[in-house]
Protein backbone atom coordinates (compact mmCIF):
# COMPACT_ATOMS: atom_id res chain seq x y z
CA UNK A 1 0.00 0.00 0.00
CA UNK A 2 1.60 3.46 -0.55
CA UNK A 3 0.83 5.56 2.38
CA UNK A 4 -0.35 8.77 0.68
CA UNK A 5 -2.84 6.70 -1.39
CA UNK A 6 -3.89 3.69 0.55
CA UNK A 7 -3.67 2.05 -3.36
CA UNK A 8 -1.23 -1.12 -3.97
CA UNK A 9 1.37 -0.68 -7.27
CA UNK A 10 1.85 -3.79 -9.47
CA UNK A 11 4.35 -4.17 -11.92
CA UNK A 12 3.85 -7.91 -13.41
CA UNK A 13 6.94 -9.44 -15.03
CA UNK A 14 6.65 -11.82 -17.85
CA UNK A 15 8.42 -14.60 -17.00
CA UNK A 16 10.32 -15.66 -13.55
CA UNK A 17 13.05 -17.10 -15.38
CA UNK A 18 13.40 -12.63 -15.86
CA UNK A 19 13.67 -12.26 -12.57
CA UNK A 20 17.60 -13.01 -11.97
CA UNK A 21 19.67 -10.38 -11.03
CA UNK A 22 16.15 -7.83 -10.87
CA UNK A 23 16.45 -4.90 -8.49
CA UNK A 24 19.16 -3.04 -6.74
CA UNK A 25 17.88 -2.97 -3.10
CA UNK A 26 18.74 -6.49 -1.00
CA UNK A 27 15.64 -6.21 0.77
CA UNK A 28 13.68 -6.69 -1.75
CA UNK A 29 15.52 -8.64 -4.00
CA UNK A 30 14.36 -11.96 -2.17
CA UNK A 31 10.46 -11.19 -3.19
CA UNK A 32 11.63 -10.46 -6.76
CA UNK A 33 13.17 -13.57 -7.19
CA UNK A 34 10.11 -15.97 -6.06
CA UNK A 35 7.72 -13.81 -7.34
CA UNK A 36 6.41 -12.88 -10.55
CA UNK A 37 5.45 -9.08 -9.72
CA UNK A 38 7.16 -6.39 -7.87
CA UNK A 39 5.28 -4.10 -5.52
CA UNK A 40 5.59 -0.22 -5.11
CA UNK A 41 7.10 -0.57 -1.10
CA UNK A 42 9.05 2.05 -1.02
CA UNK A 43 9.30 1.86 2.75
CA UNK A 44 13.05 -0.31 2.88
CA UNK A 45 14.45 1.62 -0.22
CA UNK A 46 16.80 4.60 0.77
CA UNK A 47 16.25 7.18 -1.90
CA UNK A 48 18.88 8.39 -4.22
CA UNK A 49 19.11 12.56 -3.71
CA UNK A 50 19.85 15.02 -6.87
CA UNK A 51 19.67 18.18 -8.38
CA UNK A 52 19.41 18.98 -12.17
CA UNK A 53 22.75 20.47 -13.22
CA UNK A 54 23.66 24.07 -12.53
CA UNK A 55 23.33 24.94 -16.13
CA UNK A 56 20.01 23.57 -16.48
CA UNK A 57 18.29 25.21 -13.50
CA UNK A 58 15.99 28.37 -14.02
CA UNK A 59 14.48 28.92 -11.10
CA UNK A 60 15.12 28.10 -7.77
CA UNK A 61 17.06 24.90 -5.92
CA UNK A 62 15.28 21.63 -6.73
CA UNK A 63 15.99 18.38 -4.99
CA UNK A 64 14.52 15.44 -6.35
CA UNK A 65 14.29 12.08 -4.38
CA UNK A 66 14.30 8.86 -6.67
CA UNK A 67 13.05 5.74 -4.97
CA UNK A 68 14.15 2.84 -8.02
CA UNK A 69 12.16 0.33 -7.01
CA UNK A 70 12.83 -2.29 -10.00
CA UNK A 71 15.58 -2.89 -12.67
CA UNK A 72 15.87 -5.30 -15.50
CA UNK A 73 18.54 -7.21 -15.76
CA UNK A 74 19.87 -5.54 -18.86
CA UNK A 75 19.77 -2.25 -17.05
CA UNK A 76 17.72 -0.54 -19.64
CA UNK A 77 14.13 -0.98 -17.95
CA UNK A 78 13.66 0.93 -14.62
CA UNK A 79 10.15 1.88 -12.34
CA UNK A 80 9.52 3.46 -9.42
CA UNK A 81 9.07 6.88 -7.44
CA UNK A 82 10.32 10.36 -8.01
CA UNK A 83 9.76 12.91 -5.98
CA UNK A 84 11.15 16.84 -6.61
CA UNK A 85 10.72 19.99 -4.77
CA UNK A 86 9.84 23.41 -6.70
CA UNK A 87 12.09 24.90 -8.91
CA UNK A 88 12.31 25.01 -13.17
CA UNK A 89 14.84 23.00 -15.38
CA UNK A 90 15.67 22.32 -18.46
CA UNK A 91 15.07 18.70 -19.76
CA UNK A 92 16.02 16.68 -22.59
CA UNK A 93 15.05 12.91 -22.77
CA UNK A 94 17.00 10.23 -24.68
CA UNK A 95 14.83 7.80 -22.78
CA UNK A 96 11.55 6.78 -23.21
CA UNK A 97 9.51 7.67 -20.34
CA UNK A 98 5.46 7.09 -18.76
CA UNK A 99 5.10 8.41 -15.48
CA UNK A 100 1.40 9.36 -13.62
CA UNK A 101 1.16 12.11 -11.07
CA UNK A 102 0.75 10.81 -7.66
CA UNK A 103 0.55 14.15 -6.42
CA UNK A 104 1.76 17.85 -6.46
CA UNK A 105 1.41 20.55 -9.09
CA UNK A 106 4.00 20.95 -12.14
CA UNK A 107 3.94 22.36 -15.57
CA UNK A 108 6.15 21.19 -18.57
CA UNK A 109 6.63 23.15 -21.12
CA UNK A 110 7.79 22.02 -24.30
CA UNK A 111 10.21 23.82 -26.45
CA UNK A 112 7.90 25.90 -28.56
CA UNK A 113 4.61 24.81 -27.18
CA UNK A 114 2.40 25.69 -24.74
CA UNK A 115 2.62 24.69 -21.19
CA UNK A 116 0.91 21.41 -19.92
CA UNK A 117 0.16 21.56 -16.43
CA UNK A 118 0.14 17.85 -14.49
CA UNK A 119 -1.84 17.19 -11.29
CA UNK A 120 -2.35 14.07 -9.54
CA UNK A 121 -4.08 11.64 -11.99
CA UNK A 122 -2.35 12.72 -14.65
CA UNK A 123 -0.91 10.48 -17.41
CA UNK A 124 1.98 10.84 -19.98
CA UNK A 125 4.71 9.85 -22.22
CA UNK A 126 7.93 11.39 -22.70
CA UNK A 127 9.66 10.47 -26.01
CA UNK A 128 13.19 10.64 -26.73
CA UNK A 129 14.21 13.68 -28.38
CA UNK A 130 11.34 15.73 -25.79
CA UNK A 131 13.41 19.00 -24.97
CA UNK A 132 12.05 21.64 -22.72
CA UNK A 133 11.23 22.80 -19.22
CA UNK A 134 9.75 20.78 -16.37
CA UNK A 135 8.74 22.98 -13.23
CA UNK A 136 7.75 22.22 -9.93
CA UNK A 137 4.94 24.43 -8.92
CA UNK A 138 4.24 22.41 -5.44
CA UNK A 139 6.26 19.48 -4.64
CA UNK A 140 5.53 16.35 -7.21
CA UNK A 141 5.59 12.95 -7.15
CA UNK A 142 5.28 10.47 -9.79
CA UNK A 143 5.72 7.03 -10.58
CA UNK A 144 7.57 6.20 -13.63
CA UNK A 145 8.66 3.62 -16.25
CA UNK A 146 11.78 4.37 -18.05
CA UNK A 147 12.84 2.66 -21.06
CA UNK A 148 16.71 3.69 -22.01
CA UNK A 149 17.48 3.00 -25.90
Amino acid sequence: MRPDTGRSVIVYQMRQSDMAGYGTNSTSREQQMTSTFVQFNINNIVPEEASPAEDRILRGKPVALTWNVDESPDGKLFTGLWEATPGAWRVRYDEWEFCEIESGHSVVTPDGGEPIHLRAGDRLVLRPGFTGVWEVMETTRKSYVIRLP
